[in-house]
């Protein structure tokens, strides 16, 4: 199978990237955290009542952008007015915006685009009970949740991610959006363990001890080495996922991406050493999303699930035609 990018696709995500490292870039994503510490968030991280009713996490303007940009109405069929592109490039964008760590419910939002109106323009924000039980994201925020009729009540609940607002609520995922939205929330995933590779290099590369970058030691060369390579399996997985649109290769992907994801994330956190853990750095807060990226649309357990299914049903198919081969001679 042939990954390499169009023109066209190179184009759309260098676009997509630009407009994120203009609107969106380091000093953002850290006023974004200062002002949901302002709103509530504790020291360690966890989210209070103040911020899931704050509304300081979804950036409103940016989200207009990012729907005049295309971002929600991507694979909406041009007539319906969208840009009318499939799953391959939809990958490519949610791996920039994983990239930089933009928070807000943009899988559910893009997935309700031509569902729900204002979805598509940006100017309606819409989440997903897309973290099972009852759990949903950026509640206090959202003005629809995807398949529901109007705004469930909900109690607001603490979180790892100060950029993720949780809210108790109750509800169901409708069924058509499972598949799709574990893609993009694995393509979510790889962008952010491509971006702890890139940090993980760069900081190796500026911090000495005993008169040498840290980067020459052979601890760090192989904890770099392994990052990359998660990354990069997750990347053809995912790429493979997108254009196949298989269920069983999406399920891999996802599982793929959450370990390149999360473990990067360790690993990077690894190579920081204590700075790592400080407000002051990123690296955190890629760990802090991975984990709950995890827990959405598709967990590891579910995964698993589906790919043993899948496999035992193509073991018993493969018994099945060499038992008839047999029989016939």
């Amino acid at each position: 199978m042939d990954f390499r990018l169009t023109e066209d696709q190179r184009d759309l995500r260098a676009g997509i990237r630009d407009l994120l490292a203009g609107r969106y870039g380091r000093e953002a994503l850290r006023e974004s955290v200062r002002a949901s510490e302002s709103s509530g968030v504790a020291s360690s991280g966890a989210v209070s009542s103040g911020v899931a009713s704050s509304g300081a996490v979804v950036d409103r303007r940016l989200w207009r952008e990012l729907g005049e940009a295309g971002f929600f109405s991507l694979r909406l069929p041009e007539s319906e007015g969208g840009v009318g592109l499939g799953l391959p490039e939809a990958v490519l964008v949610f791996e920039e915006a994983g990239r930089a760590l933009l928070p807000g419910p943009l899988v559910a939002t893009h997935l309700a685009a031509g569902a729900v109106p204002g979805a598509a323009s940006g100017s309606a924000v819409v989440t997903a009970f897309d973290l099972g039980g009852p759990l949903v994201a950026y509640l206090g925020e959202a003005d629809a949740v995807l398949g529901a009729e109007g705004l469930p009540a909900g109690e607001p609940v603490r979180s790892v991610d100060p950029l993720t607002p949780l809210w108790r609520s109750s509800g169901v995922l409708p069924s058509g959006y499972r598949e799709a939205g574990a893609l993009l929330t694995a393509a979510l995933q790889l962008g952010s363990a491509l971006r702890t590779v890139e940090l993980a290099v760069r900081y190796a590369g500026e911090r000495e001890q005993f008169g040498q970058p840290i980067g020459g030691f052979q601890a760090v060369k192989h904890l770099c080495a392994r990052m990359l390579v998660r990354a990069e399996v997750a990347r053809t997985a995912v790429y493979a996922a997108a254009v196949t649109g298989d269920a069983a290769e999406i399920a891999a992907a996802k599982l793929l991406a959450d370990e390149a994801a999360v473990r990067g994330a360790r690993d990077c956190l690894q190579v920081h050493g204590g700075m790592g853990f400080t407000w002051e750095a990123d690296v955190h807060l890629h760990l802090k999303r991975a984990w709950v990226r995890a827990e959405q649309w598709h967990t590891a357990p579910e995964a698993e699930e589906l790919l043993a299914a899948r496999l035992g049903a193509e073991a018993e198919e493969e018994a099945v035609a060499e038992a008839e081969a047999a029989a016939m001679g």
